[in-house]
C-alpha cells in the first residue's frame, strides 16, 4: 500500500531537501541525501541515523522531501529496522490534544499553533498517501503502547477527518 500510494511521487531536487537553515544539521541532511533519487533502495541504517548520525532527517526536511522520502521510512519502521529514527513521531506530534494548540514560537511565528502548521506540512498528501499513512498509524497503535495515545489522537484530530470523503 505504502508503495503504491508513492510510487510516483517525484524526487524534489538537491536543491530542495531541507526546510531550514539553522544549525548544521540540515545542511549535513542536504549533503547525505543529494542526488539520492530513489527512495526504494536507501537502506535502514542510512535512514536511521541520517543525518550523520544524528537521526534527525525526518525534522530537517523541507515538505516535499519529507513527502518523497517518508515511504523508505515506514517500511523500514514496519520492518522494524529502525532504532533511532521515529516516523510515528513526526506524523503524530502537533496533532494531538496537548500540543495541537500550543503555540510553536509566539516570537517568530505569532499565534500558528502546531495543529495549524501540521495541517499545512501534511496538505501536500493525496488521498491515497494518506491512507497508507493511515493503515501505518493504525497498525502502529496496535504494536506501541506508549504512542498509542498520541496515535490515536491524530488520527482522529487530522488524518482520518479530512480524507474520509475521498
Amino acid at each position: 500500500m505504502i508503495r503504491g500510494a508513492f510510487c510516483d511521487v517525484a524526487y524534489p531536487g538537491d536543491e530542495c531537501l531541507k526546510g531550514s537553515r539553522e544549525g548544521d544539521e540540515p545542511y549535513l541532511l542536504e549533503n547525505e541525501f543529494k542526488g539520492k533519487t530513489d527512495w526504494t533502495i536507501l537502506g535502514a541504517d542510512f535512514l536511521d541515523q541520517a543525518p550523520d548520525g544524528y537521526a534527525s532527517a525526518l525534522s530537517f526536511f523541507s515538505d516535499e522531501a519529507f513527502r518523497f522520502y517518508l515511504p523508505a521510512y515506514l517500511i523500514a519502521d514496519l520492518n522494524n529496522a529502525l532504532q533511532s529514527a521515529d516516523p510515528t513521531f513526526h506524523l503524530c506530534f502537533g496533532l494531538d490534544d496537548f500540543y495541537g494548540s500550543q503555540p510553536i514560537n509566539p516570537r517568530r511565528y505569532g499565534d500558528r499553533t502546531w495543529l495549524a502548521e501540521k495541517q499545512r506540512k501534511f496538505a501536500i498528501f493525496s488521498p491515497s498517501q494518506a491512507a497508507a499513512i493511515v493503515a501505518y498509524l493504525q497498525y502502529k497503535a496496535t504494536q506501541d503502547e506508549f504512542q498509542q495515545p498520541m496515535i490515536e489522537q491524530a488520527l482522529q484530530n487530522y488524518w482520518v477527518v479530512p480524507f474520509r470523503t475521498g
